[in-house]
């Protein structure tokens, strides 16, 4: 295990929660099974607990870590390793195309800080042709939003935009216990693949963004009411959907089309 001594405590104002659980770290690794002839990426590595694993299959590895104090450390911890470079910087502004050597994509890992998390999805799909896959520790109420299906209470616009852009799976639950500090929530591990084409095909990121959102801005009421100002029944009727029926219960693809007929 990491010595855990030389460390600063864990800070609220990061987001700060270190994995120290050596059979959950066990478990990450196996779902990542890094090879020797891939670059991994870890954003928010901390103390350190998956870097010394993830450098041992990985053949280069590239760690993004925003609180200053850990750098130093981190660069001590690990300075005979040769396949590593440390990059202190805010992961939600990093441009990850400085990244790739060759034409290789991403494979990037993380046990990310709750308050960051939406954005920097968002952010990571924003440069989605660099990345092979990805694999993250979220809270877990996020990764089942994020994996819901319609008709599920947690299906809404995350799982829509990701699901849009991505094949996700939730892989495992993780305790709190698992961390330092423990967080007051459970936390899950998703694995995220960009898709090579999009669910129900091709739209403008932005209209479908905002078409989903203005229909999850009232999720009781029906989808011809929330959608009023912007898609009539007969567009609503020609998709299949039936006008009376709410937000959550529409497919991605139904979604899609329907900003595809905005567009057009």
């Amino acid at each position: 295990m990491t010595d855990q001594r030389h460390y600063p405590k864990a800070r609220k104002r990061f987001g700060q929660n270190f994995l120290q659980d050596e059979a959950v770290i066990a478990d990450i690794i196996a779902a990542v099974a890094p090879q020797k002839d891939q670059h991994l990426v870890e954003i928010g590595p901390g103390r350190g607990a998956l870097t010394a694993s993830l450098l041992e299959g990985a053949g280069l590895l590239d760690v993004i870590e925003l609180d200053r104090d850990l750098v130093p450390i981190l660069q001590n911890q690990f300075k005979d390793a040769a396949n590593l470079h440390i990059h202190q910087a805010d992961a939600l502004e990093f441009d990850f195309s400085v990244l790739p050597w060759n034409d290789e994509k991403l494979r990037v890992i993380g046990n990310l800080p709750y308050n960051i998390t939406t954005p920097l999805l968002f952010h990571l799909l924003e440069q989605a042709p660099l990345i092979e896959d990805m694999c993250f520790m979220l809270q877990r109420e996020v990764v089942e939003r994020i994996c819901a299906a319609p008709g599920n209470k947690s299906y809404g616009r995350l799982s829509i935009m990701i699901q849009y852009q991505c094949m996700v799976e939730q892989l495992f639950i993780v305790p709190p216990t698992a961390f330092d500090p423990p967080p007051k929530v459970e936390s899950a591990i998703i694995y995220i693949q960009p898709r090579k084409q999009f669910l129900g095909g091709d739209v403008c990121i932005k209209t479908l963004g905002n078409l989903v959102t203005q229909a999850f801005s009232q999720r009781r009421k029906t989808i011809a009411n929330t959608l009023k100002n912007s898609v009539s029944l007969a567009a609503l009727e020609d998709q299949g959907i039936d006008p009376k029926l709410r937000p959550e219960t529409i497919s991605v693809e139904q979604y899609v089309a329907l900003a595809q007929s905005i567009s057009a």
